[in-house]
């Protein structure tokens, strides 16, 4: 029999959204700004609503995969069951870029903030401190880390909306260059390549990153096959409503406006619409957002890794053993603090890149898992379910894939460096294990323990 903790059922549907808004982080917005409105030619609502299509049909793809294995592994768990064990745990090398470069890029953005508010104290010592934190807080349990990602999403929640209030504002009494709240202009590029807004779109599907992450969670939720569905997408179209609506009145209020520095674009802008008072707000409650996004990276990549642990792709005593007190993977939740002290020695860029590769590369998967399972597998071919098992995912794979291909060339030599790795490493495991089966002529047998 075994004794062994589980992990504790406690998480329903609005504090799942709050860690996956959490984890997305809707200030994001801001931090990535500039670099989006160069690369969309200016045309962000185009840009926000083209990423929205692509990642629905994904979030699509998720809620089924979720509803068919509703266990912790996300995409990698998705592609085993689905398709092959092998190419499973590809996927899942692939993701685990995305989820263990998660964190670092938090506890980066947060160093590198709180050291322009303190200029005196270095970024390296924000790192060490966010680190401990974020790991305390992890350790202590989900539950404490659902209350915190609430309080966080609710402050950028309203830090946006008072941010769109005083862009209004400004409209109504003139200030600004459009004297109406209703124009079809921000839907509108006949001066903007459509291939330009597409390359905005393809960088805009990281601020979307959240909504997978929490299918992580799936067995520290109540009825997650009913909870975790409604909890995708409620977090994606909550996004897609913040992101549209900041873009289309920043886009018809100031079509003018210029800067000189992309990554501090957003600040500039926000002093524009508010002053110097709503620009101070802006950096206290980005400082917030940037923590909470970290303890909740910490809680997705703790539980991916639970979930490799446990199905033996990796060391199954290390990363599989959940505190009998905390119901918490308290090792992964050490191992991920000791690789996120990288963060002192890497850039914002390189995490990001890590990102941006591994979560597009395991979004294209599940859309194919979809296929595998239910079109395949389990034989749902009437004219609804084909709509639904077959072209819906195919739409949502074909869309990412093709925003994958985006991505540039040094981003796609990391990826398949990283890809090659993982291959060698399942290629040695493999081997390793080959001493265990005995082969007598055409029959496989396997000695009792």
């Amino acid at each position: 029999m075994n004794n062994q903790p589980a992990l504790s059922k406690s998480l329903k549907v609005y504090q799942i959204v709050f860690l996956g808004l959490a984890w997305m982080t809707p200030m994001i917005f801001f931090t990535v700004y500039g670099v989006v409105y160069d690369a969309a030619g200016g045309q962000m609502v185009l840009a926000y609503l083209i990423a929205f299509l692509a990642i629905f049909f994904t979030a699509y793809s998720y809620s089924r995969m979720v509803k068919a294995y509703p266990i912790a592994g996300s995409a990698y768990t998705y592609t085993k069951k689905a398709i092959h064990p092998r190419l499973g745990f590809l996927v899942g090398w692939a993701l685990l870029l995305d989820y263990i470069f998660s964190p670092i890029i938090a506890i980066l953005t947060f160093g590198i903030f709180m050291h322009t508010e303190f200029p005196s104290i270095p970024v390296y010592v924000w790192v060490i401190v966010m680190n401990i934190i974020l790991a305390l807080v992890n350790i202590v349990g989900i539950k404490s880390v659902a209350r915190i990602s609430g309080i966080s999403v609710v402050v950028q929640i309203l830090f946006i909306s008072l941010f769109c209030l005083f862009i209004i504002k400004d409209i109504a009494t003139g200030q600004a260059s459009s004297s109406t709240l209703f124009s079809l202009h921000p839907f509108l590029a006949s001066d903007v390549p459509f291939t330009t807004i597409f390359s905005g779109a393809a960088l805009i599907c990281f601020c979307f990153l959240g909504f997978d992450a929490v299918t992580t969670m799936a067995e520290e939720t109540i009825q997650p096959k009913k909870t975790i569905p409604k909890a995708i997408f409620l977090i994606v179209c909550i996004a897609a409503v913040m992101y549209i609506a900041i873009s289309y009145f920043t886009q018809i209020a100031y079509p003018g406006f210029t800067f000189t520095n992309p990554d501090n674009a957003a600040y500039t802008l926000v002093k524009l619409v508010g002053g110097n008072l709503l620009s101070s707000l802006f950096i206290t409650v980005l400082i917030i957002a940037t923590f909470t996004q970290g303890v909740s990276s910490v809680t997705s990549v703790t539980r991916f890794l639970y979930a490799l642990g446990r199905e033996s792709v990796l060391p199954q005593k290390v990363f599989s053993y959940i505190h009998p007190t905390f119901k918490t993977p308290v090792v992964n939740i050490l191992l991920v603090t000791a690789f996120s002290f990288l963060g002192m020695f890497i850039d914002l860029n390189t995490a990001v890149t890590f990102v941006s590769f591994g979560a597009l590369t395991a979004f294209t998967f599940v859309n194919v898992s979809v296929i595998a399972h239910f079109y395949i597998k389990l034989k749902k071919r009437s004219f609804t379910e084909t709509i639904l098992y077959l072209i819906f995912p195919l739409i949502g794979a074909a869309f990412i894939g093709w925003l994958l291909t985006l991505l540039n060339k040094d981003t796609l030599l990391i990826g398949v460096a990283w890809l090659t790795v993982g291959f060698l490493y399942l290629f040695v495991k493999s081997r390793l294990s080959a001493p265990f089966v005995k082969r007598d002529h055409s029959k496989v047998t396997v000695p009792e323990k």
